[in-house]
């Protein structure tokens, strides 16, 4: 059997001080209606969007965000008296809250389909914190997919030592900030900050989100060229999508 030749995408995000972040797609889980993986030094991310065509009996956007940190990531697994994985951690659930907060919104308002994105880190680095990179696996995945979302979205971590700005710094020089800061942006409009800081005053938390905005608009743009590399496009209209799914007319969906 001859092997198949797997065609892949990348782009490259240069985060201005040697480290760069890459996207790949075309490779892994290419049955998901959308899929990326983002890797930042050692650390790998692969994130899954898929989503229901028919929507369901309710008045809501059933959107669930799963963010997982396995042990397998690190080449070890669970001790103790417990040799396997349950529940999320109180930090990947804060995590999954934090990519939720800004994809949520950017769902049309009558979109009750069910969407699922699935985040996983794969691989490990110690001087890579792997939640600053969900947002935008999250946000890369969706690009490549076919069902409706407002705009490309990204989040990024800020951090402040000796009065510089550092994006998405690593555990060791988080310790060293007085600032640490997650925001979450579209290109032209942030949506959401959350974070902790030493007597930062108004001028100075401003200064921090600007900064992690410009940040933002280069991993957009890396979003963009992607998707358009991909060739992948949002379904026009409900013909596209009952032909593709070869649902009955009555399908209520939701584009």
């Amino acid at each position: 059997m001859k092997n198949m030749k797997i065609k892949t995408y990348n782009e490259t995000i240069d985060l201005g001080d040697g480290r760069q972040i890459t996207l790949e797609t075309g490779k892994l889980a290419k049955q998901a209606h959308g899929s990326v993986v983002v890797q930042m030094g050692k650390a790998m991310l692969l994130c899954t969007v898929v989503s229901n065509y028919e929507a369901g009996n309710v008045d809501f956007l059933p959107l669930t965000v799963d963010y997982r940190e396995k042990f397998a990531a690190a080449g070890r697994y669970p001790g103790g008296f417990f040799k396997r994985e349950a529940r999320p951690s109180d930090g990947e659930v804060l995590t999954m809250r934090l990519v939720d907060r800004v994809l949520r919104p950017l769902f049309p308002k009558d979109y009750h389909s069910e969407v699922q994105v699935m985040i996983q880190l794969m691989s490990h680095d110690e001087d890579v914190m792997p939640d600053a990179l969900a947002g935008l696996a999250a946000s890369a995945a969706i690009q490549l997919s076919d069902f409706p979302f407002e705009c490309p979205i990204s989040e990024a971590r800020v951090a402040r030592i000796d009065g510089k700005f550092i994006i998405n710094p690593s555990r060791a020089q988080l310790e060293k900030s007085d600032i640490d800061m997650m925001v979450g942006a579209s290109y032209d409009s942030v949506m959401m900050v959350e974070g902790e800081m030493d007597e930062c005053s108004e001028e100075e938390m401003a200064d921090a989100i600007k900064f992690a905005h410009e940040s933002i608009k280069v991993q957009i743009e890396a979003q963009v060229r992607l998707a358009e590399a991909v060739g992948k496009k949002k379904l026009e209209n409900m013909k596209q999508v009952l032909k593709m799914k070869n649902l009955p007319k009555n399908t209520r969906c939701y584009l």
